[in-house]
């Protein structure tokens, strides 16, 4: 059975290189052409990378509304490979109103480069269709660390006519070449001059890149729904003054014009800073490095929609020397999760399938049931697949709730789950997904074969936050939802590399919103065993 197994990692050409370091990757668009002349668009940029002359969407920025020249807030971040061509794909979209999803928006067009040419020239400016659009990159260095603050502002100047102002701050910082990058924009609170923004958290390699006399400028604005937005003021700053007085510090909002044409002008209000708290942030390799385990656990779908095993049109075939779908899938991503456990030992479940000897639907039946819970490394769950197959009998409904349901333990949990349809549980598995985002927990969902898979993208969050039934939010988005078709013509490896690609951030995430640090590096030294 081994020649299967090896035929599989052979087709994968993992990229073993390691990441030589992070770019923050900034977007801004000028010139975007106007849908008509009663509105203008509502732009939003979708950043894809390639991998075997087929691109995949890795980030895509906020909505900004009514803008013609957007400067998003929102920054990518991407692993730099030296050795490699990292071809970058930028995407300009126009989202319709009351709609942040790409199903209905209108393509205007893309503009290419490889991050290789973002890092050598640290500013890329190309021809997006007619429209220009601005990309800039900054390496990151090793200060991790966040900020949250919170500001207020008081007697801002009224700019509207028959309602007050309604203002939103943005901070920009100055780089060493003078140009400014947005740091943050804020909320826009509606009809009041003495508004109180939310708090946010900005990591201090974008506030100030790591330095804490590094200018800062801050600008209110009153917001119109034209994009029009009217300016009422700025200062200016730096990191090591809001540090110095934390809370309580003021500054006056001046608006240089009226400072030049006003004569008794003092100011056009006050903004002062409410809330200013540095924050320790550690990274996903703190916690492997302080020995954090990810624990990995697979659930395979057993419907009779993937058709009879032994046929081999089936999504099940096994072909003496060609893994199918399946397998590619399974040893793609847990040859990547199994590093990270120590015992490799991996419960392996199957769903929808009738299991001998009574032949009842056993959602929660272990695939190896007949001889462990447990099997060993990935090549013991790919030999248990094969195993159980002629043992069991193909059936249904896809459910994976009771999959989701299961999981809980004290270490971090990747489970992954591989089904050839949409599943017929909806409403519970959201229920449970909700559930398990307070948990130390991500769910990689590989859609397998040629199923139309539209209506599992819910899970995945990435056009909405997910909610149960009952209208309750996940704390943090867990789920990855990748169709293994997108996958057909590329190398396995970028397969694997999509579906974990978010797994380190949702593990820093748990870990660091429960308040839980590493172990440190001797503590941790002194009770670890090693591996032949």
């Amino acid at each position: 059975m081994s020649n299967i197994y090896e035929s599989a990692e052979a087709t994968l050409g993992f990229i073993s290189s390691p990441c030589l370091t992070k770019v923050e990757l900034r977007v801004a668009c000028r010139g975007i052409a106007d849908r008509d002349a009663l509105s203008k668009p509502d732009p939003c940029v979708v950043l894809k990378m390639q991998s075997h002359g087929q691109w995949f969407e890795v980030d895509r920025t906020e909505v900004i509304r009514s803008s013609s020249s957007p400067v998003f807030s929102k920054i990518f971040l991407v692993d730099y490979y030296f050795e490699e061509v990292q071809r970058l794909r930028f995407e300009l979209h126009d989202i319709s109103s009351g709609n942040n999803g790409l199903r209905d928006a209108d393509f205007l067009g893309a503009m290419e480069c490889t991050l290789g040419q973002i890092v050598s020239q640290r500013k890329l400016t190309k021809a997006l269709l007619k429209q220009g659009n601005t990309v800039t990159a900054e390496e990151l260095s090793g200060n991790d660390d966040y900020v949250e603050l919170s500001f207020s502002a008081r007697k801002l100047d009224d700019k509207d006519f028959f309602s007050k102002s309604d203002p939103f701050l943005e901070i920009f910082r100055i780089n060493d070449d003078g140009t400014e990058s947005l740091v943050h924009r804020t909320e826009t609170v509606m009809n009041n001059l003495s508004p109180v923004w939310k708090s946010f958290k900005v990591s201090l390699n974008t506030l100030c890149s790591g330095d804490h006399d590094r200018e800062l400028k801050c600008t209110v604005w009153d917001w119109d729904s034209n994009g029009k937005h009217d300016f009422i003021g700025e200062f200016q700053t730096t990191f090591k003054e809001m540090r110095a007085e934390q809370e309580g510090k003021q500054w006056e909002c001046i608006n240089p014009k009226y400072q030049i044409k006003k004569k008794n002008y003092r100011n056009s209000g006050t903004v002062i800073l409410n809330h200013c708290k540095i924050i320790k942030m550690y990274s996903f390799l703190d916690y492997i490095m302080g020995g954090c385990q990810i624990q990995f656990t697979v659930a395979i779908d057993f419907t009779a929609s993937n058709g009879d095993p032994r046929n081999s049109c089936s999504l099940h075939y096994i072909h003496p020397y060609q893994p199918n779908e399946y397998l590619k899938a399974l040893v793609a991503v847990g040859e990547i999760c199994q590093d990270y456990d120590s015992d490799k030992m991996f419960p392996a479940f199957g769903f929808g399938a009738l299991i001998p000897p009574d032949f009842k639907v056993g959602h929660l039946g272990s695939i190896y049931r007949h001889l462990h819970v447990f099997v060993a490394g990935i090549q013991g769950v790919v030999e248990a697949y094969q195993n159980c197959l002629p043992k069991i009998q193909l059936y249904g409904p896809t459910n994976i709730a009771p999959i989701i349901q299961k999981i809980s333990a004290e270490e971090y949990f990747i489970l992954l789950i591989l089904t050839d349809g949409v599943i017929t549980d909806m409403a519970d598995t959201r229920e449970a997904i909700v559930h398990a985002s307070h948990l130390p927990m991500s769910v990689i969902i590989v859609g397998v074969g040629n199923a139309d898979f539209t209506d599992m993208q819910i899970l995945d969050g990435d056009d909405g936050i997910l909610r149960s039934p009952k209208g309750e939010p996940v704390l943090r988005d867990i789920v990855q939802f990748v169709p293994f078709k997108d996958f057909k013509h590329a190398s396995p490896a970028a397969l694997a590399k999509s579906v974990l690609a978010e797994v380190p951030n949702q593990v820093v995430d748990y870990y660091n919103a429960k308040g839980i640090k590493p172990k440190c590096m001797s503590d941790y030294e002194s009770t670890r065993t090693f591996s032949p």
